[in-house]
């Protein structure tokens, strides 16, 4: 993909930008669109019956339809959140009435801390459960595996999509069957699998699905939660402010319909706009054409890895742009302090994973994730860099001894 010009970070530094699994880059049109906002509107949305406020209203309100079609999802079904950690916060809160002593949420071991903590909080608050599905020895979850843990008294699966750092896709929609078949509620972390992949939330037939803009080339601080219509209309708020509420009293109110009653206060109008922007910027490129591009990078970089000494890769048969390996003996911060001078933006650490650190008994790994904006040339990069690094490491050792 011949896109590189689009972004303003690349034009201005010679790097290779490999951590998208964290937060991606940001092309000019999306860029220009939040500017448009303040530039011409930056006027409230919802609120006032002139001019200005309705083109922002507009704007906004065509954010949400470009957002809600990007995972085949109605405009009303989707929420605008601070994030992916948001929004599975905002489920877990939405839940705490109908949860229990008894009752059982099932996650796994390779979640995200956003898919993992509010799950423990939930659970402690309440007296349910927390069950763990098993993982297969490569780190993958199955539906067997579901099969293994699910019961009568499962309320709630909360299970990632792809996870940010084995690379694995988890066959959602075989395990939202399950997990409908005994009643229970399933909430999709779609954070690494909505920027890489078509997403269709009818077929998958999730309850909930939470992904952010800033991993899609979208602005920080906003991101969305896909809900069941049934779902978001039935539950009630957790936050109360402004704008969410349709009418109040002394003693009581009551609430706009869905999405607005979730959404209290000012909204980030900028960056939702920004955020339906970079959605349309993906959906012209074709999701496919781009899980198919990282997938090939990734593959590239496997077979580059593996040809060089003293590599250990974690997940070799990764199933998106995401590689995840070490340099034996030495610690991951030390080799992307050598890669960064080399101008490769590397991550190193637990990526706020530690259950999947504790499965790969290892405390930190780096992570080398692919985008839209990436090519072989980068991968070439890395490997110099990481061969640099492996070498510098090992004279240094040789040095003490």
């Amino acid at each position: 993909m011949d896109v590189r010009r689009d972004f303003p970070v690349l034009d201005k530094e010679d790097l290779a930008y490999l951590d998208t699994a964290a937060t991606s880059l940001t092309p000019r049109r999306v860029l220009h669109r939040m500017d448009e906002y303040y530039v011409n509107y930056s006027a409230n949305v919802h609120r006032g019956v002139y001019r200005l406020s309705h083109e922002a209203t507009r704007l906004y309100e065509d954010a949400r339809r470009a957002v809600a079609g990007f995972v085949n999802a109605d405009a009303d079904e989707i929420v605008f959140t601070r994030g992916a950690s948001s929004a599975l916060n905002l489920v877990a809160k939405a839940y705490e009435p109908e949860i229990g002593p008894g009752d059982e949420i099932l996650i796994s071991e390779l979640e995200h801390h956003s898919n993992l903590l509010p799950w423990q909080q939930l659970a402690k608050r309440t007296g349910a459960t927390l069950t763990y599905i098993p993982l297969t020895e490569e780190g993958r979850i199955t539906v067997q595996a579901l099969k293994s843990v699910l019961t009568r008294q499962t309320k709630l699966v909360a299970i990632t999509h792809v996870s940010n750092v084995m690379g694995y896709e988890t066959p959602v929609r075989e395990l939202s069957a399950l997990a409908h078949e005994k009643g229970a509620t399933v909430i999709v972390d779609a954070a690494q699998s909505a920027p890489h992949m078509p997403l269709d939330v009818r077929r998958i037939d999730c309850d909930f699905l939470a992904f952010s803009s800033h991993k899609m080339l979208g602005p920080t601080g906003v991101g969305a939660l896909y809900g069941k219509r049934r779902h978001l209309e039935r539950l009630e708020p957790v936050e109360y402010g402004g704008d969410m509420v349709e009418e109040t009293g002394l003693h009581d109110a009551t609430w706009q319909k869905p999405p607005l009653k979730f959404e209290t206060g000012t909204p980030p109008i900028a960056e939702v706009i920004g955020f339906g922007e970079a959605v349309r910027y993906l959906e012209e490129l074709g999701l496919e054409a781009v899980r198919e591009h990282e997938k090939q990078l990734a593959e590239y970089t496997l077979s580059q890895l593996d040809a060089m000494e003293g590599i250990t890769v974690y997940n070799p048969t990764t199933d998106s742009g995401i590689v995840t390996f070490n340099i034996d003996g030495v610690h991951p911060h030390d080799v992307v302090t050598v890669l960064d001078q080399e101008g490769v933006s590397l991550r190193a650490g637990h990526h706020c994973a530690q259950l999947v650190m504790a499965f790969l008994n290892q405390t930190a790994t780096l992570r080398a994730s692919f985008y839209v904006y990436n090519d072989h040339s980068d991968v070439d990069r890395l490997v110099r860099g990481l061969q640099k690094a492996r070498d510098f490491f090992a004279g240094f050792e040789e040095g003490l001894r």
